[in-house]
């Protein structure tokens, strides 16, 4: 089937199109040329349904009439004979691109009134006349809404009214000529997928600049009538939320359009429904022929359809179909069932379904449907949604969740001291921060939603008080709701739409896993992270950032104290009492991923940040190490630096403080070795952060060679470990080819690799970083999607310059830009083994590197 569509598009290259096409089941069209609808309307020609005669209009033809060129309206006309009444709807490449609207009853004039009169009565007569004035005055004419507005059952007496209001409004009568009335609808409709707006709209669905416009001139099918049952509807035969099979949709009599899908009085059910009237009550034969279409389209058309009709004097007419409007989950359902029928093949069920249909599925969201009352909008950093009551601290979310209450974290940044209520939390707002800030790494490692760089928001931790852009003051204990999927905090608690993992969705990432050719891992800090990173088919651990344990219970307390001994030996004596918890952490950690790779990032964090900043906090501090209040503050003032992020974190401190790296390397054998004796054999990965010189790598190598000899001789066992570095600064990107002589694996950090290489702070770049892409200075926030010119160009002269000190250097990333697909097909192109994404982004990155894998075969 694949090849067959490649096949397909080089027989499009060598067939010519003209601008004026009268769909038949021969004629010569494409999607590409005339649009989606257009196609559409062919097959289903194709499939002999009863589609009233239609011409397409090209891309071109269109492009033509928004600057003036009509096409021949004589050749237009044509088909539809000497009294024609028509419609025109647009016909994009694709339906989620919108258009502009449909225009019905083209053709419309005093002397079709007096016609129609006779043949479907002057009721609805009259009313498709007034309708058309009302359609014609505000989308071609652009003339005021409010000053045509029609009862549902217009009269005599409103329609003149109508064409009176439009000879005034427009200075002219209305027009009577159905060809002047057509052209003037294409001008209107082209001039309006040219509009500014529309173009703006359509690009934020994933348009392109230039994409085309078709149109589709189709004969009227009335609704209306006198002889047998007419009436307009509108069927599809699965849920739109679900996916399953499930005929559902409206029918009205006496109408057309999509009147049916309104409030409108006397709109009945499809199928017999014991709250009403059915058309399949009403008319049996219709309503089978209508089922029997499901088939048709689903077998020959390859997808769900929404189909159109009128039944016109007891007569069926199909006027369109469409694809089914579709939530992420029906949209992965409806992918899965077709192929799992033979529909479609695997391959291109993995090619339909978007990964961001994924990240939607895995989180509760928004009903789209809700009201939203936006408080403030800022940087969308970990998707899903979340209602709780404000909270402006840790504790405060401690205590909340000890009630049992949900609640939403207000901070203006988050801190390592922050993790037990982020914890605790539904979801973190922050004011500062981006998409590679603490809080927004941690939320995604979480599966918590969370919107950062809310820099319009003010908060008062004194008063207990946050303060909207629009002055509305929210106090701790309101309700807001934090969209961490668009980036929008909102009030209240609107509807929400719970996370949906079916069965659908395990086969279609099973059925991905057949496809990619890269592996995926999860970055995974905590037991917890690592059960959440299984449950996704993570290939392993690719980054457990060890400094996260340290924050859980006791253990920031002896941290703390450590941070306070004055001596080697007293701080040896700590870590002493910490190794048997670390060791406890490790061991969970390998039994979770049974065997699979687990890769352990050494201690990288200032110590500083161990430390409260706040006056309540150092004098609880003061108190449990029973020091004076004067040394704690000094202590944290001597500790602070100017820059952090460049200052004593990483391999600076296990050179300057051995003891600590010492510590957790003989946790990490110690747990080896006590995991192998229950069954798991695993061969742990130690990751070396921030290195600069190969110097550091073997010192550093030195003393873990000399640990893991010491636990052999201690526990009497053997054991095998890889070592390697984490790649973040530009100086070990260029040195590779010497760091790797003592690495077995170069793991990029992209997160810290991407803040050094443009000098900016990853934590405050939020501030102006959508100026700059809104200016173009930056195509996209580097910290979002991987800067494949300048920091990829360093992943490659890394790549390189690392197979060169080793050939067999495992090569991945471990950055938050590792779930990205942009950056998947970096490392693909480069050779990378695999990348390393937060837990709820394994999916995503999974169905990512499929589709990449499948796109290269077409190509």
């Amino acid at each position: 089937m694949l090849r067959l569509n490649t096949r397909n598009a080089a027989v499009q290259k060598r067939t010519t199109f003209v601008e004026v096409t009268l769909i038949t089941p021969t004629a010569a069209m494409s999607p590409a040329v005339h649009g989606n609808r257009a196609k559409c309307l062919q097959r289903l020609i194709r499939l002999e349904m009863p589609v009233p005669t239609t011409v397409a209009l090209s891309f071109d033809a269109v492009s033509k009439i928004a600057a003036g060129d009509l096409p021949d309206m004589a050749q237009v006309m044509a088909p539809f004979g000497e009294t024609p009444l028509l419609s025109v709807r647009p016909s994009s490449l694709s339906p989620d691109w919108g258009g502009p609207a449909a225009v019905l009853n083209i053709g419309m004039n005093d002397a079709r009134l007096d016609t129609m009169k006779d043949t479907v009565g002057e009721a609805a007569a009259t009313a498709l006349y007034a309708r058309f004035i009302h359609a014609y005055a505000i989308e071609v004419a652009r003339l005021d809404p409010e000053v045509f507005e029609l009862p549902a059952k217009p009269t005599a007496d409103d329609l003149r009214l109508a064409l009176e209001t439009y000879e005034f409004e427009a200075d002219e009568p209305f027009p009577q000529d159905p060809t002047e009335q057509l052209e003037a609808v294409l001008r209107s409709m082209a001039r309006a997928w040219d509009g500014t707006t529309a173009r703006l709209l359509r690009e934020a669905k994933g348009a392109p600049a230039d994409a085309g416009l078709g149109l589709v001139v189709q004969e009227m099918a009335l609704g209306v009538g006198r002889d047998g049952e007419c009436g307009s509807g509108v069927i599809q035969y699965v849920d739109s939320t679900t996916g399953k099979p499930q005929v559902t949709g409206r029918y009205l009599g006496q109408s057309q359009g999509r009147d049916a899908l309104g409030d409108v009085e006397g709109a009945i059910y499809l199928t017999k429904d014991p709250r009403g009237r059915s058309l399949e009550d009403l008319s049996p034969v219709i309503f089978a022929e209508l089922l029997a279409y499901r088939d048709l389209c689903r077998s020959r058309l390859r997808e769900e359809m929404e189909v159109s009709f009128t039944i016109e004097n007891g007569k069926l007419n199909i006027l369109d179909a469409v694809k089914v409007q579709r939530s992420s989950r029906a949209e992965v359902q409806i992918a899965v069932a077709l192929a799992e029928d033979g529909v479609i093949p695997r391959e291109e069920a993995v090619l339909r379904v978007k990964p961001a249909a994924l990240s939607e599925m895995l989180h509760r969201q928004v009903d789209p449907d809700a009201k939203r009352d936006v408080l403030v909008t800022g940087i969308a950093a970990s998707p899903g949604a979340a209602t709780g009551q404000i909270v402006l601290s840790a504790n405060e979310a401690q205590a909340s969740a000890a009630r049992g209450e949900p609640c939403i974290l207000v901070r203006r940044e988050t801190t390592p001291e922050d993790i037990r209520g982020m914890n605790a939390a539904h979801a973190v707002l922050t004011v500062r921060g981006g998409v590679t800030s603490h809080a927004a790494v941690i939320g995604r490692g979480l599966g918590l939603p969370c919107v950062v760089g809310a820099s319009d928001l003010s908060v008062n931790t004194r008063r207990g008080e946050i303060e909207t852009p629009d002055g509305r003051i929210l106090s701790e204990g309101d309700v807001i709701t934090v969209d961490g999927t668009r980036g929008q905090v909102l009030a209240g608690a609107p509807k929400m739409l719970e996370a949906a993992l079916d069965d659908a969705f395990q086969t279609l990432l099973s059925w991905a896993d057949e496809f990619r050719d890269i592996g995926v891992r999860a970055n995974a800090d905590t037991p917890a992270d690592a059960q959440t990173a299984k449950n996704f088919a993570a290939e392993g651990i690719g980054l457990c950032r060890t400094e996260h344990m340290f924050f859980e219970g006791d253990r920031l307390g002896m941290m703390r104290e450590m941070i306070f001994a004055e001596t080697e030996e007293d701080r040896r004596a700590v870590l002493e009492r910490l190794l048997p918890l670390q060791r406890a952490d490790m061991k969970e950690l390998f039994s979770i991923m049974q065997g699979k790779p687990v890769c352990m990032r050494l201690f990288d964090m200032p110590l500083h940040e161990f430390l409260p900043f706040d006056k309540a906090g150092q004098r609880d501090l003061a108190a449990s190490l029973a020091l004076p209040l004067p040394d704690i503050v000094e202590r944290v003032q001597a500790l602070s630096e100017y820059n952090p992020m460049l200052g004593m974190r990483g391999i600076r401190q296990g050179i300057a403080l051995p003891e600590i790296y010492e510590m957790q390397a003989r946790a990490i054998f110690e747990a080896t070795v006590d995991a192998a004796k229950d069954g798991i054999n695993i061969v742990p990965e130690i990751m070396i952060p921030l290195i600069s010189a190969m110097k550091e790598v073997e010192l550093i190598k030195a003393r873990i060679d000399a640990v893991a000899a010491s636990v052999q001789a201690e526990q009497r066992a053997e054991f095998d470990f890889k070592l390697g570095v984490m790649v973040e600064t530009p100086r070990a990107a260029l040195r590779a080819e010497d760091i790797a002589e003592y690495s077995e694996f170069l793991s990029f950090g992209t997160n810290d690799l991407t803040q050094m290489t443009y000098g900016l702070s990853r934590d405050d770049a939020g501030r102006f970083m959508s100026t700059y892409v809104q200016q173009a200075v930056y195509e996209e926030d580097p910290f979002h999607t991987l800067d494949i010119e300048g920091v990829g160009e360093l992943l490659s002269i890394g790549a390189e310059r690392g197979r060169k000190g080793r050939k067999d250097v495992v090569l991945s990333i471990c950055g938050e830009h590792g779930g990205s697909r942009t950056a998947i097909a970096f490392c693909r192109t480069e050779g990378f083994d695999y990348v390393s994404c937060s837990p709820f982004r394994v999916p995503l990155a999974r169905l990512s590197a499929a589709q990449l894998a499948l796109n290269e075969r077409l190509m």
